[in-house]
């Protein structure tokens, strides 16, 4: 496994071993292995019935450390043990050195109260597969934080899991389920969610749900089994992930490899070619976003989230994608051209044509000619 399921792997077993630190800095913003070791915790710490009593979670933003060290410091009447998140650690290493609250943690820490266990979540780090390639501004407040409260508790490094990561999570996952899945579908489904563990999770589950729900599923000596074309049926981001193919090889004037690729997607579609419309409105939907990033000048994939508005963004493993398409069109008026032919389209669709297929094709290859050479949308509707 990789950095983050590592650091994690290691943490559970020392919650197992019931080798407790009185606290620890859950570091970074993978918040599928931060539930994995909250989960971990309160099971380990918080007397069954007893989490109202237990279980406090308080923001610095809102709180002062004195409050909550002080909280901390004190046996409760109700509980024979506390455990305390502490969020909105970034206020803690804002403007000003902060000397007095280091100081605080410092004398608890000293002589900590055996009955807590304080937990910092610096959730304001983003840290990669890949901790070289960390931003500089993570790597220094990391960097930080491990001089001061490194000093007295654990830290569990959160990283980003990889997709060879999320490859193993899943075939360890569904044979935990006494299920199996394809080598092949656990790539797919890892590469068409980006690696996303709580997507990744999340869809597992569902497509746990549906294979044993085939007819004899239930049969006793019988496997259930993820297959990649389960994936690529029930899980919208292997959809997405073609489509965004398409729109690639389009924005390269690849005719040819756009062709193959509509083919491909019409095929997989449920609907075949009843499934048109939809494929049209998820390439309107593709191409205004595009539109909103060349007119933001959006050059990263952080900067994508601010540009575009809740509802109207794309799944995570498409952002670097889509950024590098849009930029391969050099104004606004050729996106607009595209949108104004995806409108013919739509029209077209929507007047029965014979032959939906054909509408599409016309539209790739309309969409992936150069706009220099080719008549504008609205004289071809008139032709």
């Amino acid at each position: 496994m990789g950095a983050g399921f590592q650091a994690t792997d290691r943490f559970l077993a020392e919650i197992e071993r019931g080798k407790l630190r009185p606290g620890y800095v859950l570091a970074g913003d993978e918040t599928f292995l931060y539930e994995r070791c909250r989960r971990a915790l309160i099971a380990a710490v918080v007397p069954e019935g007893m989490r109202d009593f237990c279980l406090s979670e308080s923001d610095l933003a809102e709180t002062s450390i004195y409050e909550i060290l002080d909280r901390a410091q004190t046996p409760s009447l109700m509980s024979p043990v506390q455990l305390i998140f502490i969020r909105g650690l970034k206020a803690l290493y804002g403007r000003g050195a902060k000397k007095e609250e280091f100081a605080a943690i410092d004398a608890y820490f000293r002589s900590p109260n055996p009955q807590a266990v304080v937990v910092f979540v610096a959730d304001h780090l983003h840290i990669p597969s890949d901790v070289r390639r960390m931003e500089m501004d993570d790597k220094t407040r990391y960097e930080r934080i491990r001089e001061t409260l490194g000093e007295w508790c654990g830290v569990v490094e959160l990283a980003r899991p990889d997709e060879a990561d999320a490859v193993r999570w899943m075939l360890a996952e569904v044979k935990r389920h006494g299920a199996r899945i394809e080598e092949a579908a656990a790539r797919e489904l890892a590469d068409a969610l980006g690696a996303d563990m709580m997507l990744i999770a999340s869809e597992l589950e569902k497509l746990l749900l549906y294979v044993s729900a085939y007819p004899g599923a239930s049969t006793p000596g019988i496997v259930p089994s993820i297959t990649l074309g389960d994936v690529e049926t029930m899980v919208l981001g292997a959809k997405q992930r073609s489509l965004y193919e398409l729109t690639e090889a389009i924005s390269q004037r690849d005719k040819a490899r756009a062709l193959a690729l509509l083919d491909g997607l019409l095929n997989a579609s449920d609907g075949g070619e009843d499934s048109a419309i939809g494929h049209l409105y998820m390439l309107a939907r593709t191409y205004r976003q595009m539109l909103v990033i060349l007119e933001k000048n959006v050059r990263d994939s952080r900067a994508i989230w601010q540009a575009l508005w809740q509802g109207f963004r794309m799944p995570p493993f498409a952002a670097d994608d889509l950024i590098r398409q849009a930029r391969r069109y050099t104004s606004r008026r050729d996106l607009t051209r595209a949108l104004r032919l995806i409108a013919r389209a739509d029209l077209e669709l929507r007047s029965s044509p014979p032959d939906k297929k054909l509408v599409l094709e016309r539209l790739v290859m309309d969409l992936a000619s150069d706009p220099r050479k080719a008549p504008a949308p609205e004289a071809q509707m008139q032709l």
